[in-house]
């Protein structure tokens, strides 16, 4: 059964929801063509009062080196210091207002955000952004720049983890198992449908029989081989959605952003119940055929040892029977016929898949991390600029634009095209691979990488993680929730971590606060991933990841229409145009020569409040 079945996703229900978008994208394109030549929604630009130089005017904050912050009421930039307690005086741009017990709530709701989204496999983004404006009452750029920073601290913090966690599936044997219908290559699971006790007496009847060799493996959480494929084929895609970005005005891509995540969150609820629906069932006939075990075992009678012998003997027989209808076939017998050569190379194929910290994939994972922060370093974005002076006005600027296209796409056909071969490898000896495992082949790289670029292109134009448009899509097409989770979670630590980097270094954010947040998520992603992770393996009921994930893309739905609503307000529901693809600025804050200023003949209040 190819995967396009397992999304349940109709041809009809497909063209219903492509005529929907169309409907919904024409709307936007001529309610923006109507206004794009308009300049009903520009707004006159104040003039903000910058202490640098002696006194310059600016009309960014973000021009002002070292005083960052905005204070439109009186028209000042000020410095923000992290749990400000001293004598404050309002108007000073170097203690202008206390923010302690902001900088307190902030910390706490970051900490208990960090652990829930990193359990789940997302940045948390949709919630950091929206909160930095409205609770720190950070600016959009420095509230950006502290998001990327607190993704940074959460995913480290999961990733900590998540490296030393095993897969699920901590048994896996080295025999041929039982072909799963509709699924080539794959085996049915030698547990299904055991209760505890006949668990341990399977596991006991394996390492008992064939040569004396036999041993179960494992392999770690991390999908190594599908980040090295689906994480830059994501970065690719991002990078085509940050350059739509740049052209839709902010009320345009916040309404897709809406419509997107309130769709994803929707479908993963969907999902949320029906696979918590599937655990409560399987739990509730665990729990009934242990407890006729146990009724079955209690009658026994002691003074009935022959009986009781002929009764377990009965019982072995038809936990064999069980066994071998659960498997399909007689496993000795299938052993027997087992090829030696083929028996070899799978238990050497599980020895290499069992390595928990694989140090060529965790080596290709660092190059593709130091090409990315490169090139971003060189090309500038996420309102950061180049390093070397590049914009969009120059040809450079475009080929780095290409270098980067060539770069993930280049990565992720290289790795894709190896786990094709790879599982290639691994089906000619009949490795047992289980019923949520990928097998790649050529179609499905096409699949996957055609809906991760086009995951990508979302999470860049609506200015998400990657993980929370991703991590959806890979629990519809059934990969392991745990398996899904931690992999996403290492793929938004190649992003963020980058990104942060840059925001710390171009001075958008204060220092201070990036690793205060940073240090906050890192631990708060540690102790709520260590404990969420220990109650899905307790009870086995993976669906709270799903349930988790789906809440957070709610939340974070709630966020854009919170700032939809704000950004229309504050230029009185205007519906702006489309933005110019490429804008350089004229200017800067700190050119100190061409821009001193009489500060006291253009803020008249500022001088008022304290003199200079």
């Amino acid at each position: 059964m190819m995967m396009h079945s397992k999304l349940t996703i109709t041809p009809r229900s497909r063209k219903i929801a492509f005529k929907i978008f169309v409907a919904v994208a024409l709307c936007s394109l001529q309610i923006v063509s109507a206004d794009s030549g308009s300049d009903k929604c520009a707004t006159e630009k104040s003039s903000l009062y910058c202490p640098n130089c002696g006194g310059i005017e600016v009309s960014d904050c973000s021009k002002c080196e070292g005083y960052l912050f905005t204070d439109s009421q009186h028209e000042i930039c000020y410095d923000r210091k992290l749990f400000n307690v001293g004598n404050h005086a309002v108007g000073d741009p170097d203690n202008h207002y206390p923010f302690l017990w902001n900088d307190i709530v902030g910390a706490i709701v970051w900490f208990f955000t960090a652990g829930i989204a990193t359990a789940c496999g997302v940045g948390g983004g949709g919630i950091y952004v929206p909160l930095g404006i409205l609770l720190l009452r950070f600016s959009p750029k420095a509230a950006s720049g502290l998001s990327q920073a607190s993704i940074f601290g959460a995913s480290l913090g999961g990733l900590i983890v998540n490296i030393r966690n095993h897969h699920p599936n901590e048994h896996v044997r080295d025999t041929k198992g039982s072909p799963l219908e509709g699924h080539p290559g794959k085996i049915v699971p030698h547990e299904k449908d055991l209760t505890k006790a006949e668990i341990e007496e399977d596991r006991k009847r394996y390492l008992e029989g064939g040569d004396g060799k036999r041993k179960f493996y494992t392999r770690p959480v991390i999908d190594y081989d599908m980040a090295l494929f689906l994480a830059p084929m994501e970065m690719a895609g991002a990078v085509l959605g940050v350059i739509i970005q740049k052209l839709f005005p902010n009320w345009l891509f916040l309404t897709i952003a809406a419509l997107v995540l309130a769709f994803t969150s929707y479908k993963t609820y969907v999902k949320f119940f029906a696979t918590y629906k599937k655990e409560k069932a399987a739990r509730a006939e665990m729990h009934r055929r242990e407890t006729m075990a146990e009724s079955k075992h209690s009658t026994v009678g002691a003074d009935d040892e022959a009986d009781a012998t002929a009764t377990e003997a009965c019982d072995a027989t038809n936990e064999d029977s069980t066994t071998i209808a659960v498997d399909g076939f007689d496993s000795d017998k299938a052993e027997a016929e087992d090829d030696p050569k083929d028996l070899e190379m799978r238990r050497h194929f599980l020895e290499i898949d069992s390595r928990q910290y694989p140090k060529e994939k965790l080596a290709y994972l660092v190059l593709l991390w130091v090409g990315l922060t490169i090139i971003i370093l060189l090309k500038g974005g996420k309102g950061v600029e180049s390093v070397i002076g590049v914009t969009c006005e120059d040809a450079g600027y475009y080929a780095l634009v290409a270098g980067q296209f060539i770069w993930t796409m280049g990565f992720a056909a290289f790795f894709g095209i190896k786990n094709v071969m790879k599982t290639n490898e691994r089906l000619a000896v009949n490795y047992p691979f289980n019923d949520m495992d990928i097998l790649w082949d050529y179609k499905k790289l096409q699949f996957y990488s055609f809906f991760t670029f086009l995951a990508g292109i979302i999470a860049g134009l609506i200015g998400v993680g990657g993980g929370m448009v991703l991590g959806p899509l890979m629990i519809a097409m059934e990969v392991n929730p745990r398996v899904s989770t931690s992999t996403t979670a290492t793929m938004v630590l190649l992003t963020s971590s980058s990104v942060a980097v840059i925001f710390v270094m171009s001075g958008l954010v204060p220092w201070e606060y990036a690793l205060f947040f940073f240090l906050v998520c890192l631990c708060g992603a540690y102790i709520g991933k260590t404990k969420i992770d220990a109650y899905v393996k307790r009870t086995g009921m993976a669906s709270i990841l799903i349930g988790i994930l789906a809440t957070i893309i709610a939340l974070a739905t709630i966020g854009c229409i919170v700032n939809l609503f704000m950004g229309l307000a504050s230029v009185n529901w205007c519906l702006a145009g489309f933005n110019q693809f490429c804008t350089v600025s004229s200017g800067s804050g700190s050119d100190c020569a061409a821009r001193l200023l009489e500060a006291h003949d253009l803020f008249p209040e500022a001088q008022r409040m304290f003199p200079f």
